[in-house]
């Protein structure tokens, strides 16, 4: 079967919220030199979406966000940065061997060549995503999981909620038997982290909302501290030794209260500001025990690729909240926002 010369695709042409969403259809994009084409089997929705509708990806509220990491975000864009598909077609200079394929797209852009780059922008942000039938990718990003038992829905929610937690574990180098602090557990990077850390043999204690803790706890997390109610106590009791590493996407408050809580050489990770940016603690906590703070955005290509190797094996088992159709995809976006949901939203073009 050939490829078509249209597709069906999800557009933004301005800043705004689902109302600025229409579907539409556009022409399928040819692969350069370097890429595939891939057609879309599932993308699921990230918190990355909504801000790439008031800005660029990772700049929510910031003046400067309308320029972006890479310049302006060009109008009209398909959204879209987790994509799961199969390859089509492949650009000059690719092994034609990857047609037929079941892929999952890195969706990074990196500041470099390299296994250690750094993320600098997103697909479906400062490039043209999976909200649509077809989407091109970088032949390099592009990785091969035909072997995977998982299915297009649960790999479509790897790459961006679980490369950020993948990346959060790597950096603060959890150890099997250690124990691991995981804020907003329920939701997509969360729960991403819980079973990670859980596949890595750590001890995992996990921070929820009361409604949510049942499926925290479903997840893999071992204990789940109410955070309704006193967490540093919480946290106390459930670990009186202390923890080795938080991975947090919370911050605020919850690393003023607990940073006190790290055993000697604990590591404390961020990678996300939910509960808050503007964070005061005694730096002595620090220096006087040899802990760490670690910022952590996304993903390396090395994470990366050690995630692709936890999706062949099913080491990890992603959960989906629900699945839209592509011409739903404002009202997926919307159930996105209201943050009611355990696991990721996923749409199917």
């Amino acid at each position: 079967m050939g490829v078509p010369e249209t597709m069906r695709a999800v557009r933004i042409a301005e800043h705004g919220g689902p109302e600025v969403l229409e579907l539409t259809e556009v022409a399928v994009p040819s692969p350069r030199a370097g890429e595939v084409l891939v057609r879309v089997s599932a993308v699921a929705l990230n918190n990355t979406d909504l801000w790439t509708r008031e800005g660029a990806y990772g700049r929510p509220g910031d003046p400067k966000a309308l320029s972006g990491w890479r310049g302006p975000i060009a109008f009209p864009r398909i959204q879209g940065a987790d994509v799961a598909g199969r390859v089509v077609a492949v650009g000059a200079d690719v092994d034609g061997g990857l047609v037929g394929r079941r892929v999952v797209v890195d969706p990074a852009i990196y500041d470099t060549e390299g296994p250690d780059a750094n993320p600098v922008g997103l697909m479906g942000s400062e490039r043209d995503g999976g909200y649509a039938e077809y989407v091109t990718a970088p032949a390099a990003q592009v990785h091969d999981v035909t072997e995977s038992p998982l299915t297009d829905e649960q790999l479509a929610t790897l790459p961006t909620a679980y490369g950020t937690a993948l990346g959060m574990i790597e950096r603060g180098r959890l150890r099997e038997g250690e124990t691991v602090l995981v804020s907003g557990a329920s939701g997509g990077v969360g729960l991403a982290l819980i079973q990670i850390a859980r596949a890595r043999g750590a001890r995992v204690l996990a921070v929820s909302s009361g409604s949510k803790i049942d499926a925290v706890r479903e997840a893999g997390a071992h204990d789940v501290v109410d955070r309704a109610h006193d967490v540093a106590g919480q946290i106390r009791a459930a670990a009186p030794e202390g923890i080795d590493v938080a991975l947090d996407v919370v911050a605020g408050d919850l690393v003023s209260e607990c940073l006190p809580l790290l055993r000697e050489g604990g590591r404390w990770v961020v990678a996300g500001a939910l509960g808050g940016f503007d964070v005061a603690f005694d730096v002595r906590r620090l220096y006087l025990h040899n802990a760490q703070l670690i910022g952590s955005a996304m993903h390396t290509p090395t994470h990366f690729g050690l995630l692709m190797e936890l999706a062949r094996q099913a080491a990890i088992q992603p959960v989906v909240a629900a699945t839209f159709p592509l011409d739903q995809a404002a009202r997926a976006q919307e159930q996105l926002a209201r943050r009611e949901h355990v696991g990721k939203i996923v749409i199917r073009p």
